[in-house]
């Protein structure tokens, strides 16, 4: 089965998707649409409730609800109960939500996009262009930030083919890389941002995210010459790979005698620029 992560934006709330190829259909993170619809920081006790009268009252909707693998606060990917567009269609009549006729709208809307890209591959660029802009970053740091996609989707396929798994063993050398380079581990590194279920790439300067593909790049690079055959082959790579970006990390801090790796978070960055955008209106 071949399957596809992606994050979308509905009113400036992160939705989980699963794109599944085979089947040619989306998959939605239940939690993720119930946070949204609900604004409620509880929405895992909320759909715990709702399940639980369904099956009261006789529906079997929360029976037909699967589980799927998706990344979580922490960087690793987990079972999370999931909905297809249609299952979501008579979700949403169970939930009194004044978001609930927009979020159908935005639900028809991601059908036909994926339709659409799948003709034209560019398009899927674009969209994502639109919905960082959507948020307030800068085109200079989402330019960054695609490429960073990139570069993640050439090592994420450098590991499958040395036969690693998605999940713990990614998330391992993902924290290796990020370890040698930032010299944080990326529970240590989201703490530092105060980040909770964001994105820690979401939320990395432009000199950040510029150290961190150069980490990744090189372990792909590396790993494409030494070809590690065992997982802790693999391990030895990635702290390679990070070494190169931590060297040129400690090269730049001792030119500016500023430290690349700060708290400043995609929040408090978006709040600086929108305040230096009211002084200069006045």
């Amino acid at each position: 089965m071949d399957q596809r992560n992606a994050i979308k934006i509905f009113e400036d709330k992160k939705v989980r998707t699963l794109w599944d190829s085979e089947q040619e259909k989306w998959y939605f993170s239940v939690i993720d649409v119930i946070e949204v619809l609900t604004n409620s920081d509880r929405a895992r006790k909320y759909w715990s409730d709702l399940k639980t009268k369904l099956k009261k009252e006789g529906s079997e909707l929360s029976e037909k609800i699967g589980q799927l693998k998706m990344q979580s606060a922490d960087g690793k990917s987990y079972k999370t109960d999931v909905a297809d567009t249609e299952q979501l269609f008579r979700l949403i009549q169970s939930i009194p939500s004044p978001k609930a006729e927009p979020f159908k709208l935005w639900l028809a809307k991601i059908a036909t996009e994926r339709l659409d890209e799948m003709q034209d591959p560019e398009l899927t660029i674009d969209r994502a262009l639109e919905q960082y802009l959507q948020l307030g970053y800068s085109e200079n740091w989402i330019n960054q930030r695609l490429k960073s996609i990139e570069i993640r989707k050439e090592l994420t396929d450098e590991w499958k083919k040395r036969g690693l798994q998605e999940g713990m063993q990614f998330a391992t050398l993902t924290d290796i890389i990020t370890q040698t380079w930032a010299e944080k581990t990326t529970k240590e590194y989201k703490n530092l941002k105060g980040l909770k279920k964001e994105n820690l790439r979401d939320n990395m300067t432009n000199t950040e995210l510029i150290l961190n593909m150069l980490a990744e790049a090189s372990t792909k690079d590396i790993s494409q010459v030494v070809k590690p055959g065992t997982f802790e082959e693999n391990k030895r790579v990635a702290k390679q790979g990070g070494n190169v970006a931590k060297v040129a990390r400690q090269e730049l801090e001792a030119k500016t005698g500023k430290k690349v790796v700060t708290a400043l978070n995609a929040k408090t960055f978006l709040e600086l620029k929108k305040g230096d955008n009211d002084k200069s209106e006045k």
